[in-house]
C-alpha cells in the first residue's frame, strides 16, 4: 500500500483488495471492509518500504527457497533459540525442515513472541524438534497447562526400560548349518 511516497506491507491475503488507510502523526493504519488488517510506524522518508515479517510467511511458506533473500525478513531480530531451531529442523529434515521453520514462525501470527519463544526453547531442551512439537507447546504455554510430551507430569505410567544388546546375543539365531 503506497501512502505519500511510501510502501507499507500488508497480509498476502489481501492483494489485490480494496483497502484503506488511514495516516496519522506516528502510525499508518490499513484496513479492507470493517476490519483493520496493518498497522506500522510512520516513515517520512522518500520512498521508503515499510515491512513486517509475518505479512509474507504464508508466501514464503509456498516458496521456500526464499527464505534466506526475502528482503522483508531482513533485519528481523527473532531470539537465538530461533535459529538453533531452524538449523536443527533443516539437519534433520532439509527443504521440509525449512518449511516446517516457517510453520513455526508463522505461530507469530497468532501468538505473542514470548510464548513462541518458550515454547521454542522447551522443544530444544525436550529434543521434540518439530512444528507439531512446538505448537503443542504454545497451546500448553498459553492455556497455563502442563504439555503431554513429558511423561513427568504421568508418575503412574510405567517406564520402559530398553536395555543394550551386544552383537553376540545374536549368534544364537545362526543356526549350526549356517556356521
Amino acid at each position: 500500500m503506497r501512502y505519500k511516497t511510501n510502501d507499507y506491507s500488508v497480509p498476502v491475503a489481501y492483494g489485490h483488495r480494496d483497502v484503506w488507510l488511514r495516516g496519522y502523526v506516528d502510525e499508518v493504519a490499513i484496513g479492507c471492509g470493517g476490519d483493520l488488517i496493518a498497522r506500522h510506524p510512520r516513515s517520512y522518508e522518500r520512498e521508503d518500504v515499510v515491512f513486517d515479517p509475518l505479512h509474507y510467511l504464508p508466501l514464503i511458506e509456498k516458496k521456500i527457497n526464499a527464505l534466506d533473500q526475502a528482503a522483508p525478513l531482513t533485519g528481523w531480530e527473532l531470539p537465538p533459540e530461533f535459529a538453533t531451531l531452524r538449523r536443527l529442523m533443516e539437519a534433520r529434515m532439509l527443504k521440509a525442515g525449512r518449511r516446517e521453520f516457517v510453520q513455526v514462525l508463522r505461530l507469530l501470527e497468532a501468538f505473542e513472541l514470548d510464548d513462541v519463544q518458550a515454547a521454542v526453547k522447551t522443544a530444544l531442551r525436550m529434543g521434540a524438534i518439530g512444528f507439531d512439537a512446538v505448537k503443542h507447546l504454545v497451546l500448553c504455554q498459553v492455556e497455563k497447562r502442563p504439555p503431554k510430551l513429558d511423561l513427568d507430569v504421568y508418575p503412574y505410567l510405567p517406564r520402559a526400560e530398553v536395555g543394550k544388546t551386544s552383537a553376540a546375543s545374536y549368534m544364537c539365531l545362526i543356526s549350526e548349518e549356517a556356521r
